[in-house]
């Protein structure tokens, strides 16, 4: 089927087997926020937004032709796709286990573990702790599901294709600096990605005029972490887009500059997904 096919917590959009060498990922975009978790929010609902990479799914959708998208339902508050399982912070969260995470990883620390205790600023979100129990249930429902369906489409397309190259696809808020990027290119510091594809990206966003950087500050996370494996055949990249390229002044809703942006994103992949099925494929 090609058509947007519903999950319990994420959607997919494209067919069960890819038709294309690249995929799609956007965890960071959901809009489904459970009762319990509204339950729970010791502030006020708005000040969740800032974790949302907002209407970032509008712009991988017009990007979007044969390729499979992955789009989270649930929000980054209920859950990050985008951190691993172990990352539970004991601030929120009485079933983490702090011995097990001496020091934890900085995102951890700042507040942005698998539950976020924090969205900006440092503000405690929630008037109470979730039990190990809660959160265990969102790790069975929401996050080991995208991961597998996740994992298994990749290696559907890197056997059909001989290589497949996951886009994982987040926006950013503006960087405070002169002249600053507008566009992250993440590959965990070249572990995630080969660099013949990164070189490829970047390529295209030069070409669009766009001012770019690579790993700094977004290096990607978990999802390149778990997913991308060069020497099997599997590439991961992070793109993060900055808000202002295609959201209205606001940063609230899609703007004038949507149509430009995923068209932007509509050459990236293009690219790549070229530059794959160009090459022969290796006798089996």
């Amino acid at each position: 089927m090609d058509d947007a096919a519903p999950a319990i917590s994420f959607d997919r959009h494209g067919p069960v087997a890819p038709r294309s060498p690249v995929l799609l990922s956007v965890p960071h975009a959901g809009r489904d926020y459970p009762p319990a978790l509204i339950d729970a929010l010791g502030v006020p609902f708005d000040q969740l937004l800032p974790l949302e990479d907002r209407h970032v799914d509008s712009l991988a959708l017009l990007a979007r032709r044969a390729e499979t998208l992955f789009v989270a339902r649930r929000p980054r508050a209920w859950i990050d796709l985008n951190r691993g399982e172990h990352e539970r912070d004991p601030a929120v969260d009485l079933g983490a286990d702090a011995k097990s995470q001496p020091g934890g990883s900085s995102k951890l620390r700042g507040g942005l573990g698998l539950v976020p205790r924090r969205a900006s600023g440092a503000t405690l979100l929630w008037r109470r702790r979730f039990s190990g129990e809660e959160v265990a249930a969102r790790i069975a429902a929401d996050h080991r599901p995208y991961h597998a369906a996740l994992a298994a489409a990749l290696r559907s397309a890197r056997d059909a294709f001989g290589r497949a190259v996951l886009l994982d696809i987040h926006s950013m808020p503006p960087i405070e600096a002169p002249d600053p990027a507008r566009i992250v290119i993440g590959d965990r510091f070249g572990r995630s990605a080969s660099a013949p594809t990164v070189a490829l990206v970047e390529s295209v966003i030069r070409s669009h005029g766009v001012r770019f950087a690579l790993n700094s500050p977004y290096a990607g996370g978990h999802i390149l972490d778990t997913h991308g494996n060069p020497t099997r055949g599997i590439d991961a990249i992070q793109i993060e887009i900055d808000r202002t390229l295609y959201l209205d002044a606001n940063l609230d809703q899609p703007g004038a500059g949507l149509a430009a942006t995923a068209g932007l994103l509509r050459s990236i992949i293009s690219a790549v997904a070229d530059e794959i099925t160009a090459l022969p494929r290796a006798a089996e």
